[in-house]
Protein backbone atom coordinates (compact mmCIF):
# COMPACT_ATOMS: atom_id res chain seq x y z
CA UNK A 1 0.00 0.00 0.00
CA UNK A 2 3.32 2.59 0.62
CA UNK A 3 4.00 1.98 -2.94
CA UNK A 4 0.74 3.39 -3.80
CA UNK A 5 1.10 6.69 -1.79
CA UNK A 6 4.46 7.13 -2.54
CA UNK A 7 3.28 7.39 -6.40
CA UNK A 8 0.49 9.86 -5.94
CA UNK A 9 2.24 11.68 -4.05
CA UNK A 10 5.14 11.57 -6.94
CA UNK A 11 2.36 12.13 -9.70
CA UNK A 12 1.11 15.09 -7.43
CA UNK A 13 4.22 16.88 -7.34
CA UNK A 14 5.35 17.09 -10.89
CA UNK A 15 1.84 18.07 -11.53
CA UNK A 16 2.29 20.98 -9.42
CA UNK A 17 6.00 21.60 -11.19
CA UNK A 18 4.75 21.44 -14.72
CA UNK A 19 1.57 23.39 -13.27
CA UNK A 20 4.33 26.17 -12.03
CA UNK A 21 6.73 25.77 -14.79
CA UNK A 22 3.65 27.01 -17.20
CA UNK A 23 2.79 29.95 -14.72
CA UNK A 24 6.06 30.96 -15.04
CA UNK A 25 6.38 31.12 -18.50
CA UNK A 26 3.46 32.81 -19.06
CA UNK A 27 5.25 35.17 -16.45
CA UNK A 28 8.11 35.15 -19.45
CA UNK A 29 10.62 33.46 -17.88
CA UNK A 30 12.16 30.34 -19.79
CA UNK A 31 12.93 26.94 -18.71
CA UNK A 32 16.16 25.63 -18.76
CA UNK A 33 16.29 22.31 -16.52
CA UNK A 34 13.73 20.54 -14.37
CA UNK A 35 14.74 18.19 -11.21
CA UNK A 36 18.21 18.40 -10.95
CA UNK A 37 19.41 16.71 -7.88
CA UNK A 38 22.68 15.59 -6.66
CA UNK A 39 24.03 14.17 -3.52
CA UNK A 40 22.24 16.51 -0.48
CA UNK A 41 19.77 18.71 -2.93
CA UNK A 42 17.27 18.68 -5.50
CA UNK A 43 16.22 21.58 -7.70
CA UNK A 44 12.65 21.28 -8.95
CA UNK A 45 13.00 23.93 -11.84
CA UNK A 46 15.82 25.99 -12.99
CA UNK A 47 14.90 29.31 -15.44
CA UNK A 48 16.23 31.90 -16.85
CA UNK A 49 14.51 35.48 -16.06
CA UNK A 50 16.57 37.72 -18.75
CA UNK A 51 20.53 37.03 -17.75
CA UNK A 52 19.17 36.13 -14.09
CA UNK A 53 19.17 32.30 -13.45
CA UNK A 54 16.19 31.07 -11.37
CA UNK A 55 16.32 28.16 -9.45
CA UNK A 56 12.42 27.70 -8.41
CA UNK A 57 11.54 25.72 -5.36
CA UNK A 58 7.94 24.67 -5.90
CA UNK A 59 5.77 23.71 -2.81
CA UNK A 60 1.88 22.42 -2.67
CA UNK A 61 -0.05 21.89 0.10
CA UNK A 62 -3.32 20.68 0.07
CA UNK A 63 -4.17 21.91 3.55
CA UNK A 64 -2.82 24.61 5.87
CA UNK A 65 -3.10 22.39 8.70
CA UNK A 66 0.88 22.96 9.62
CA UNK A 67 1.26 26.97 7.88
CA UNK A 68 0.85 25.37 4.28
CA UNK A 69 3.28 25.87 1.41
CA UNK A 70 5.85 28.28 2.78
CA UNK A 71 5.93 26.76 6.02
CA UNK A 72 7.44 23.95 4.52
CA UNK A 73 10.86 25.70 3.25
CA UNK A 74 12.82 25.18 6.18
CA UNK A 75 16.31 26.73 6.56
CA UNK A 76 17.66 23.00 5.91
CA UNK A 77 15.27 22.91 2.77
CA UNK A 78 17.24 26.12 1.32
CA UNK A 79 20.64 24.66 2.16
CA UNK A 80 20.02 21.62 0.36
CA UNK A 81 18.76 23.86 -2.60
CA UNK A 82 21.66 26.19 -2.35
CA UNK A 83 24.38 23.02 -2.27
CA UNK A 84 21.96 21.52 -5.39
CA UNK A 85 22.30 25.43 -7.17
CA UNK A 86 26.06 25.56 -6.83
CA UNK A 87 26.51 22.01 -8.13
CA UNK A 88 24.52 23.30 -10.96
CA UNK A 89 26.84 26.47 -11.26
CA UNK A 90 29.66 24.61 -11.34
CA UNK A 91 28.93 22.30 -14.07
CA UNK A 92 27.16 24.79 -16.63
CA UNK A 93 28.81 28.82 -15.42
CA UNK A 94 28.33 30.79 -13.11
CA UNK A 95 26.34 33.62 -13.54
CA UNK A 96 24.02 36.02 -11.49
CA UNK A 97 20.92 34.14 -9.91
CA UNK A 98 18.40 34.39 -7.38
CA UNK A 99 16.12 31.67 -5.65
CA UNK A 100 12.73 31.91 -5.73
CA UNK A 101 9.59 29.64 -4.59
CA UNK A 102 6.23 28.67 -6.15
CA UNK A 103 3.77 27.95 -3.40
CA UNK A 104 0.30 25.92 -4.36
CA UNK A 105 -2.09 26.34 -1.84
CA UNK A 106 -5.16 24.74 -2.90
CA UNK A 107 -5.74 25.89 -6.59
CA UNK A 108 -4.22 29.76 -5.58
CA UNK A 109 -0.81 29.91 -6.51
CA UNK A 110 1.61 32.52 -4.63
CA UNK A 111 5.47 33.31 -6.58
CA UNK A 112 7.88 34.52 -3.81
CA UNK A 113 10.52 36.33 -6.03
CA UNK A 114 14.02 36.35 -4.14
CA UNK A 115 12.78 33.81 -1.70
CA UNK A 116 15.54 33.43 -0.26
CA UNK A 117 19.61 34.42 -0.26
CA UNK A 118 22.45 32.09 -1.51
CA UNK A 119 24.10 31.98 1.69
CA UNK A 120 21.42 29.60 3.23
Amino acid sequence: MQAKTNDTTVARGREAETRAAAHLEKCGLRLVDRNFRVRGGEIDLIMRDGRTLVFVEVRQRSRGDFGGAGASITAAKQRRIVLAARHWLARHGDCACRFDCLLIDDERLEWLRDAFAGDA
